[in-house]
């Protein structure tokens, strides 16, 4: 008789940043395919979310008030995370000394700050419980700098550091903090890129193509999921190679 399935998530809760599209979505689909209660979170929620996960909710991450309140209305209506994705992220590209303190501090804001503020209200209902899992969606430019992003990679370095720093607080609660680095993925945001671009990341990949949203989510699912229950504080890449 088969045991049963590691990666089944029936019963359980998930919140997701930035699910509206891309790796988000992804992620919604993935977790709600096996048996999540998925709630996705976005400045606007798409057709696309709600047909999947219609408890989701628009929410800036940035906003530490109105984080609060969305999860305190949640937790209110049953719905709790055991799980939470921090995928909301943005960009503001440019070398440093062009860099304008706004759009330093806007991608800060979001990518890091927004991060912080789920994990905030998150834990707290993740130790009522007894337990939890947190995957932090960082980047493989947090790791190695990238030229143009240095908000971008000062901001995903920084989601680095508040993962393993929240994994030794929250380990001894049941609840597990790790992170996923993707290279290039073929989001909108990739789309927009000039070609000489996507194709020098597909030449650092050693497999030859950059990411899809579902390569990045299926990792995430990995961490959610009770197959990783002894994995912590952890930085898995999903980036083909790019970054070896």
């Amino acid at each position: 008789m088969p045991g049963p399935d590691p990666l089944d998530l029936t019963g359980r809760v998930a919140w997701v940043t930035g699910a509206a599209r891309g790796i988000g979505l992804a992620c919604v689909r993935a977790l709600a395919l096996h048996g999540a209660r998925v709630v996705g979170l976005d400045l606007k929620l798409s057709p696309e979310l709600l047909a999947v996960a219609p408890d989701s909710r628009e929410l800036n991450v940035a906003d530490p008030a109105a984080v609060a309140q969305v999860a305190a209305a949640l937790a209110e209506a049953g719905l709790a995370p055991e799980i939470l994705v921090n995928n909301a992220g943005i960009t503001r590209d440019g070398v440093l000394w062009k860099l304008s303190p706004q759009e330093w501090s806007s991608v800060l804001d979001v990518n890091l700050t927004g991060a912080f503020h789920l994990m905030h209200e998150a834990v707290p209902l993740m130790r009522a419980c007894g337990r939890g899992s947190v995957v932090n969606i960082t980047s493989i430019n947090g790791e190695r700098g990238k030229f143009g992003q240095s908000n971008y990679s000062a901001a995903k370095a920084g989601l680095i550091g508040l993962t393993k720093a929240a994994a030794r607080e929250a380990g001894r609660f049941g609840i597990r903090v790790n992170a996923v680095a993707p290279g290039m993925v073929e989001t909108e945001m990739a789309e927009k890129l000039p070609p000489e671009v996507k194709q020098r990341a597909v030449d650092e990949s050693v497999l030859g193509r950059i990411a899809q949203p579902g390569d990045v989510a299926n990792c995430v699912l990995f961490l959610a999921s009770s197959l990783a229950a002894h994995i912590t504080g952890q930085v898995i890449r999903v980036d083909g190679g790019q970054y070896i």
